[in-house]
């Protein structure tokens, strides 16, 4: 394990300008290399990676450049005591932020999907810098509040940037677990038998193994056919048997899977792996789902993860469909455009075009917290290529997400990207090793910062497009503008007035699920006057023939429901004469109101 490095506090920032504030350089493709401490200013950059501590002083930079706009806090700590932040972006002078529609992102709920955490910073980053020179970056903060954490498994990426991992490895809340039930718990962790900050795989030369050398690139190993001689015996993941019970690297951390652990179909780990014990068992989720909650305003949800480049949504499994049609439409305009900001990212349905999930966040978000919500695996190893620029030459597939299960093709080529790209930072060449119980083998193969992770030059890319769809939610979220259409009177003191709701942005004020399943509180629209009185009103469905829809009771509350680029319309008999106002609110879309004189 390395040590953690103390990184240097900020200083002077109280006087900092703009753009000025301090934080440490950020760390490369090879974390555990990470020596020194200097600064980097604001805005941040975004050719390496962050560890954790990193993020935190990254974060305080931007608030203490940009304390009109941002407000960073603490929602929770983990399992080992580490600090859950969240910063809102938020425009005050356009209103408090739960007066606007709230667009809410996190990342790296695994501790290994460390890319999501510089998305969520490069996000940051552009609303704060571009507020005020880019006329888009400035409406969208103007209009909506932004909510986002960028590093919910605090222990989990701590730990992935200074311990050795493999590329997958790291990934559970630090919720200790007996995995082979022996009585001890996380007692086996794999070993950095070399010391180079990543665990590799082992190989042993073997007559009798089921594997032999790629006579095109050595560094691969081929399952031989039947009839054929091996040549090695794959030994696993760099380890040793710590517990002395046989095996090698059977009990590390966890598992808890915090995509798995809320509080919505949520389903015991004979069912769902990971699951925990019973719903928000683990910190991250449990602190995140009351902050979510406390956010009512919150209508567009994206936790950013890896790898696969798809946008996800729910359901999770297939017994939660069907979806409102409505609600699909709304998600249709959202991932379909997605896929179009990020080429090559796949709009998918989780259950349906991927598999069966229990106990996921957007699930959750979805059915409790009346959010368009979406996973988003983030990078596809096809970006490593090295092959001809030849439109008709198709990529090779994809592994099997396995290294035991590689497909040669693909294998070699990742290979020669990160020689000739990468300049031999992906893969570690074998070399050998005495091992105390296997004897003579040899290390090597794709390193922690590989396989799941971009290299650092290809995340300028990465994080903006993905950022970018995140924005063009939140350029679709709600927006409500009133009209009174016309004012007739109809006798002495009797007016007929007609209201419209327009609604110009592409999400609803609220899901179809929420309305029609009365999951949470309904938008209104009131109508009050000191010296007026609502004789009656309802919704007008037919302008033309005067088909009203007119409410039994308190017909001065109608409640309300604005569909994406659409409208309502309403009807009401007023009494009196002076000022009467008509004032819609909406927990997700925000209030509007407007005041007419009756004669």
């Amino acid at each position: 394990m390395r040590t953690p490095i103390t990184l240097l506090a900020l200083l002077g920032l109280a006087l900092a300008q703009p753009g000025q504030a301090q934080a440490p350089e950020p760390v490369g493709s090879r974390p555990q290399q990470f020596t020194q401490t200097s600064r980097i200013v604001v805005p941040l950059r975004f050719d390496a990676y962050y560890t954790y501590e990193q993020v935190g002083e990254a974060l305080r930079a931007l608030a203490a450049a940009f304390p009109e706009l941002a407000q960073l806090e603490v929602v929770g700590t983990t399992e080992e005591g580490r600090e859950i932040w969240a910063m809102t972006v938020n425009n005050p002078k356009t209103g408090a932020p739960l007066t606007k529609p709230g667009v809410y992102v996190d990342a790296n709920i695994h501790g290994n999907e460390v890319q999501g955490g510089e998305v969520c910073l490069y996000l940051l980053n552009w609303l704060l810098t571009g507020y005020g020179t880019n006329e888009q970056i400035s409406k969208v903060v103007d209009r909506n509040a932004f909510y986002v954490i960028p590093v919910v498994n605090a222990d989990g990426r701590w730990h992935f940037f200074h311990d050795p991992n493999t590329p997958s490895s790291g990934r559970s809340m630090r919720v200790p677990r007996d995995d082979d039930r022996d009585g001890l718990v996380d007692e086996d962790f794999p070993d950095d038998l070399d010391g180079d900050g990543s665990i590799c795989r082992m190989r042993k030369k073997d007559p009798f193994g089921q594997w032999k050398a790629d006579p095109e690139d050595p560094r691969l190993l081929l399952r031989i056919k039947p009839g054929e001689k091996g040549e090695w015996t794959i030994l696993g993941e760099e380890g040793l048997d710590n517990d002395g019970d046989g095996k090698v690297n059977e009990d590390a951390e966890g598992y808890l899977d915090g995509n798995r652990n809320w509080g919505w179909a949520w389903a015991p780990p004979y069912v769902q792996e990971g699951s925990g014990d019973f719903p928000f068992s683990a910190a991250g989720p449990r602190a995140v789902a009351a902050y979510i909650m406390a956010r009512p305003n919150i209508i567009a949800t994206y936790a950013l993860h890896n790898n696969g480049g798809m946008f996800l949504r729910g359901p999770g499994t297939k017994a939660d469909e069907p979806m409102d049609p409505q609600d699909v439409a709304a998600y249709d305009l959202l991932g379909k455009n997605a896929e179009k900001i990020v080429p090559g990212y796949r709009y998918m349905v989780s259950w349906k075009d991927l598999y069966p999930t229990y106990g996921d966040f957007d699930s959750f978000t979805y059915a409790h917290a009346g959010a368009f919500s979406f996973v988003t695996e983030l990078f596809q190893t096809t970006a490593e290529t090295y092959r001809p620029p030849d439109p008709a030459t198709p990529a090779p597939a994809e592994d099997d997400d396995s290294d035991f299960r590689p497909n040669p093709e693909r294998e070699r080529e990742r290979l020669k990207f990160s020689d000739h790209v990468a300049q031999g930072d992906l893969f570690k060449p074998w070399a050998p090793f005495k091992h105390p119980q296997y004897g003579d083998i040899e290390i090597g193969g794709w390193v922690k910062m590989s396989s799941r992770l971009p290299h650092p030059f290809m995340l300028a890319d990465l994080v903006h497009r993905n950022a970018a769809a995140v924005l063009f939610a939140a350029a679709e979220t709600p927006r409500i503008a009133m009209e009174v259409l016309s004012t007739e009177k109809l006798g002495a003191g009797l007016h007929k007035v007609r209201v419209r709701l327009g609604n110009s942005g592409g999400l609803p004020t609220r899901t179809f699920q929420t309305v029609g399943k009365r999951t949470a509180a309904l938008d209104t629209l009131t109508v009050r006057g000191a010296s007026v009185k609502v004789v009656a009103g309802g919704k007008l469905t037919d302008p033309y023939l005067e088909q009203v829809e007119y409410k039994d009771h308190k017909p001065e509350v109608q409640m309300v429901h604005v569909p994406g680029y659409g409208k309502v319309e309403y009807q009401f008999l007023l009494s009196g004469t002076g000022d009467v106002t008509f004032a819609f609110t909406s927990l997700k879309a925000g209030a509007v109101s407007k005041t007419i004189t009756l004669p």
